[in-house]
């Protein structure tokens, strides 16, 4: 049998006489670092044999070299939770969003997170104010105008210039716990978008989303407007998608909610066929079956269970000590999913 690694995203197939019992996915052990550097390896040099052109190689090397620039300054701080800030880079130091922001930065460091803004200014400024340089990480987008980071992050070792939108809106989502959006234009809209629907997919883990405005403003509500009475009236997405974000115009109850969250639930992966979710504390035995009650319809067969560390997870020994809940999610109901944390974390 060859020693090479196989090729990323396709099966593997043992000639007969090299067969082994299959393994459950639970039971495996992940894949090593080193393997996954050489899928990467044997990727790039697949561009040659493929005669990619010049440009769409510029293009991926470019990506390449910014996530892992940007995945190199997030790295010391993964020990921490991080809240990223959506908003307006025009709204003014005088207006009261832009203290509401302030406030929010600051409320959500002494709670023990960390900020993450685009850099630029206003809200993005605001929510740097409010927690402070040395729990401030930058993601700045190249652009030519609106480009130049504030002064609370400008020249840190936590700021991060990035070419493409793309490479930024993965940084904002894979190394955030939380989302805020306040009032904005188009790349708002486009960023709050964007968190809902690889929340609303399951392309991205489940995390809190609020969206701020100020006391007496509607921006979020006339939003809000939109959501129900077309998307939701029309049939394009579901009741249960409404739990996937909160709108409020009260930082404490922003605040609330994203530390809320956390309460008992810690975070999730899939192993096989089936989600995991890791829990601070293990659930009551009545709070348990009340959830294979209250829950049944999320389940794509069997029912849950609350497990230990599994064999698969061992690279993240960290997370050893945490109780696992077990299930085979259907993996469409993320509103129900959502639904179903906030019962976890009311649970204890």
């Amino acid at each position: 049998m060859s020693s090479s690694l196989p090729e990323a995203g396709r099966p593997f197939h043992l000639a007969h006489d090299d067969a082994v019992p299959a393994v459950p996915e639970e039971d495996k052990a992940p894949v090593s670092v080193e393997q996954l550097v050489q899928q990467i390896k044997e990727t790039a040099d697949k561009f040659i044999r493929d005669k990619a052109s010049r440009g769409d190689l510029k293009m991926l090397a470019t990506a390449l070299k910014e996530l892992r620039y940007a995945l190199k300054v997030f790295a010391p701080y993964r020990h921490r939770r991080k809240v990223t800030i959506f908003g307006s880079a025009r709204t003014p130091r005088t207006s009261p969003t832009y203290h509401q922001a302030v406030a929010f930065g600051r409320r959500m460091v002494e709670a023990g997170f960390m900020v993450v803004t685009g850099a630029a200014s206003g809200i993005m400024e605001a929510g740097h104010v409010g927690a402070g340089v040395e729990n401030s990480l930058g993601v700045n987008i190249l652009l030519p105008f609106e480009q130049e980071a504030n002064p609370v992050i400008a020249g840190d070792g936590k700021l991060v210039h990035l070419k493409y939108f793309f490479t930024r809106k993965l940084m904002f989502v894979k190394e955030s716990d939380a989302i805020a959006l306040f009032p904005g234009g188009f790349g708002t809209q486009d960023e709050g978008f964007e968190v809902l629907t690889l929340v609303q997919t399951g392309k991205s883990h489940m995390f809190p989303i609020v969206m701020l405005d100020e006391p007496g403003g509607d921006y979020w509500k006339r939003w809000f407007g939109f959501i129900h009475d077309v998307l939701l009236q029309r049939g394009y997405i579901s009741e249960p998608d409404l739990s996937l974000f909160k709108i409020t115009t009260s930082v404490d109850e922003a605040v609330e909610e994203i530390t809320g969250f956390y309460r008992n639930y810690h975070s999730m992966r899939y192993v096989g066929e089936r989600l995991v979710l890791r829990l601070q504390q293990p659930l009551p035995e009545t709070a348990l079956e009340q959830l294979r009650h209250d829950f049944q319809d999320i389940l794509a067969g069997g029912t849950f269970e609350q497990t230990g560390p599994l064999p698969a997870e061992a690279n993240e020994s960290h997370l050893a000590h945490l109780t696992r809940l077990r299930f085979r999610f259907d993996r469409k109901s993320l509103g129900r999913l959502r639904e179903l944390i906030d019962f976890v974390n009311r649970a204890v």
